[in-house]
């Protein structure tokens, strides 16, 4: 296999896992990876600083064979409720439908344990709505991780996430499989093999997925 991937959201925690893997990946051919900010210059990495505000509909990059999406804000970041929903649902229904028309035939999404269109809780709506919304685009293979807590130090400030990830570490073995913290490693991987299978498939990956080999189950 040699795949052109498209990833976006390489900055983040997750995104550096998935970036750093698939360059030393043998499926894949080559890496676009569209950020706000430029990229460290690496081997085999296209990056396109783009503004995500504005992105055309006619470009190069998005003609790949797949797409790992690891875009995620908070509320805090975002600063509102629609700015949120915007970062975590919105953009990422638009690139997989601008990757789609070019060509894309697989699409990998981090989601969020507990996401569902219909839940009372604003951030896993949100999370379900993205979801929802991309699965219906039709792609021949598409992915959702949902992991639990981050496992990583974030340049960022999250104090709240930053004091449970120091529960959670401490009480991981009292901790059901389910709910541990995950490393970014682990999420890159379930989402790289995901969008680079022989074959595409549908699928889940939940979070208690993420501390063994994947096992994923069909949509």
């Amino acid at each position: 296999m040699n795949l052109r991937l498209l990833l976006v959201g390489a900055s983040g925690a997750v995104g550096r896992a998935v970036l750093a893997q698939a360059l030393a990946d043998r499926r894949v051919a080559a890496v676009v990876a569209l950020t706000r900010r430029p990229l460290p210059v690496a081997a085999g990495l296209t990056n396109m600083v783009v503004d995500f505000d504005a992105l055309p509909e006619q470009a190069p990059w998005w003609r790949v064979d797949a797409v790992v999406c690891t875009l995620g804000t908070t509320l805090r970041a975002a600063g509102s409720k629609e700015k949120f929903a915007a970062v975590d649902r919105d953009l990422p229904l638009r690139i997989a439908r601008l990757a789609l028309a070019g060509g894309a035939t697989r699409f990998a999404l981090n989601s969020s344990l507990g996401a569902d269109a219909r839940s009372g809780n604003f951030y896993l709506r949100t999370k379900g709505e993205a979801e929802d919304a991309i699965r219906e685009l039709g792609y021949p293979g598409y992915a959702i991780v949902r992991p639990s807590l981050i496992d990583a130090d974030r340049a960022e400030s999250r104090p709240g996430e930053r004091l449970t990830l120091k529960f959670a570490r401490a009480l991981s073995p009292l901790i059901p499989r389910r709910w541990q913290a995950v490393t970014p490693e682990a999420i890159a991987r379930a989402l790289l093999d995901a969008a680079l299978a022989a074959e595409p498939v549908s699928r889940v990956i939940e979070s208690g997925e993420l501390h063994q080999p994947v096992r994923p189950r069909s949509i």
